[in-house]
């Protein structure tokens, strides 16, 4: 029986219409693959923060309840901007907000000539009242806080070769100055101790780079001298020397009383994450404790999935925004459907322990036409302006929100800190599993309604009064709960307006079905190249690639669960059923290696997916992954590991092979 949940309104994108049946999914929320538990969202405080600490406070208590307070975005996870600061004397030429003040205090004379006057362990060399804007939301938001992070967009002036916190005279050059190494991570260090005594918050971790392998960080300066280009603090540091600041922060953090770890590196997008951390040797890896990467640019989530699995560490998306449609809008579902997919696919495909925004409130004379673009833009999820004064009010300092500050709350609101991400089948929706049941987060950004399908086939057990809520935000209304509709026959549909974000609350369904489970004892299987459709068999020296089912009982194996229990970071051994050999790397080679009581790291292998039922395996040892060379589709290619890249020959269908034994 199929239960069609109708609108309580009367609106036309809510009704269904009987002569125009709507587009139909189905939605499987499958709970046998399931993270480790969610550490929250977040944003970094950075601009908006320091334009705003100094506002009236109906104005910034107001923000404040937006960003933080449980009817706004109800964010946990805060990134405090350690600024760097321009020289005493330099004209202000930063965006409204950027110019960060730093935490030194240049004695009187000082230009942006002087550059060797500063010293770590002078206190007369450091500024303790300095930030006081960004300050005032530390002390605001602190007790709604669970996690912070530091991080830096610039070395202060005296330590970057070009003199100014915008980054080089050439972008790609690196901006840290040659024997400042260990004097900026003293800097770093030095903050985040006054910010803990002086505030009392704990630090978790401090990244000391944003987006440094680029060429974005540069300064410009016009015929007198004077800089006119370069809007933002920034600093290109490339993979060699960001390892050498690694090294130094962590011996400083041993040196002072902070128990922050080092996060990096906050690269611009995944594939930019994965060419600075494969250049680094192991010894810089291991003192790393928390991956972070932004998600401009998407491809390649998955190589970074993969990357933190074998490297048993946390991944934060630590910063993303954008600007959807082609106007500045407060009204528009443009803005909200593409952050809503931007989200879903961020928490799919990178299985983050948590996402953040980069700052969600933002200009609003900059996002007006004109300003980042021809017709306007709609970065921020909240805009106001960043020039009003100590007599301003919030009528004439308005605070406005566009369709981006819904959907984002239909994910904050209902997927909380400790709920865990599941695998999900489709591209439209993420599922987790929170206190109270399943809860599912869907886009449908298509222009007509559609009947949402709901699959908790995948669930042990599903009661008799087992009920699926619909939240929905569309043009015609933020965050709307609509009827509950009952579940039969372990199915509900329900029917979603175009153009929108639903939420749907599963109350009533639990566990995990025995057949829902990706392993399950005495059941053999098959692991199926996606790229070449051909089966992972032993051969002669270790393993190759055999069509179709020809070899019979030689591409058959059994996947054992080893450690990790229930979680998606889950280690297993794979085991030949012809021969009991177990599937292992030793020097880089996949090899067939003699069955130990308890298999070591060589022969464990971490099993991700994004939920379409083919995966990727991750040695444990090598932190590599299961890979047909040259992507290589003839019988007899071998079988080997390489590092994690997306691509196809990397990606196998695990198909259960028992009953055609």
């Amino acid at each position: 029986m199929l239960a069609i949940a109708t609108a309580t309104d009367a609106t036309p994108d809510g009704a269904l219409r009987a002569a125009h049946a709507p587009a139909s999914v189905t939605v499987r929320p499958n709970p046998s693959y399931r993270g480790d538990a969610f550490q929250g969202w977040g944003t970094s405080l950075a601009w908006f923060a320091n334009a705003t600490g100094g506002y009236p406070a109906a104005i910034r208590n107001r923000l404040a309840d937006l960003v933080f307070g449980p009817r706004g975005l109800d964010l946990n996870i805060a990134r405090y901007d350690i600024g760097g600061g321009n020289a005493p004397g330099v004209p202000s030429y930063l965006r409204a907000g950027a110019a960060v003040q730093g935490w030194w205090q240049a004695p009187a004379g000082v230009t942006r000539a002087n550059v060797g006057w500063w010293d770590p362990d002078d206190p007369d060399d450091w500024n303790p009242q300095a930030d006081r804007t960004q300050r005032w939301w530390v002390d605001r938001i602190k007790a709604r806080i669970t996690r912070w992070e530091a991080f830096s967009n610039s070395p202060p002036w005296f330590q970057t070769v070009s003199g100014f916190v915008s980054g080089g005279f050439r972008g790609s050059t690196d901006q840290l100055a040659p024997g400042s190494i260990d004097a900026y991570t003293a800097y770093l260090v030095g903050v985040v101790d006054r910010l803990e005594a002086a505030h009392h918050i704990a630090f978790g971790t401090i990244d000391p780079f944003n987006e440094p392998n680029t060429g974005f960080w540069r300064t410009r300066l016009d015929a007198s001298g004077r800089p006119v280009g370069g809007r933002q603090e920034g600093a290109h540091m490339g993979p060699l020397l960001q390892q050498k600041v690694i090294a130094s922060l962590t011996r400083a953090l041993q040196r002072t009383g902070t128990s922050a770890a080092v996060s990096a590196m906050d690269e611009t997008n995944p594939t930019r994450f994965t060419l600075d951390w494969t250049a680094y040797p192991d010894g810089v890896r291991s003192q790393v404790s928390q991956l972070n990467t932004h998600t401009y640019h998407t491809p390649q989530r998955t190589t970074v999935r993969d990357i933190a699995k074998g490297e048993g560490k946390p991944l934060w998306m630590s910063e993303v925004d954008g600007t959807w449609g082609d106007r500045q809008s407060f009204t528009s579902m443009a803005p909200g459907l593409g952050m809503a997919q931007h989200m879903v696919d961020d928490l799919r495909e990178l299985e983050p322990d948590a996402w953040l925004l980069w700052q969600p409130v933002e200009n609003l004379d900059n996002m007006k036409p004109g300003g980042e673009s021809r017709n306007g833009a709609n970065w921020g999820a909240i805009q106001l302006p960043f020039d009003c004064s100590a007599t301003d009010t919030l009528r004439t300092c308005p605070i406005r929100t566009n369709t981006k500050f819904d959907a984002v709350r239909n994910f904050t609101h209902y997927i909380r800190p400790g709920d865990r991400l599941i695998a999900v089948d489709g591209t439209s929706s993420v599922a987790a599993l929170t206190h109270a049941g399943v809860t599912v987060v869907h886009v449908n950004a298509g222009s007509t309604a559609q009947a949402v399908t709901v699959d908790l086939s995948a669930c042990a057990a599903v009661g008799r009064n087992a009920t699926v809520t619909p939240v929905v935000t569309s043009a015609r209304g933020a965050l709307v709960a609509r009827r509950s509709v009952g579940v039969r026959g372990r199915t509900a549909t329900l029917v979603v307006p175009a153009r929108s974000v639903t939420t749907f609350l599963i109350r009533g369904a639990r566990g995990v079905a025995a057949d829902a489970r990706l392993v399950r004892a005495g059941h053999v299987y098959r692991l199926e190249g996606v790229q070449s459709g051909k089966a992972l068999a032993p051969g002669a020296s270790g393993t190759v690639l055999r069509p179709g089912r020809r070899a019979g009982k030689r591409q058959l194996w059994r996947i054992t669960r080893v450690g990790g229990r229930d979680s998606s970071r889950a280690r297993y051994a794979v085991t030949a059923t012809s021969g009991g050999r177990r599937l292992a790397v030793v020097d880089d080679r996949v090899v067939l290696a003699a069955a130990a009581a308890v298999p070591g790291p060589a022969a464990q292998w971490i099993l991700s997916t994004t939920g379409d039922d083919t995966y990727t395996l991750v040695n444990v040892a090598s932190k590599r992954v299961l890979d047909v060379g040259g992507g290589a589709t003839r019988a007899g290619a071998p079988v080997s590991v390489w590092l994690p890249n997306s691509a196809d020959n990397q990606r196998w269908a695990v198909v259960d092979a028992t009953a055609k034994r």
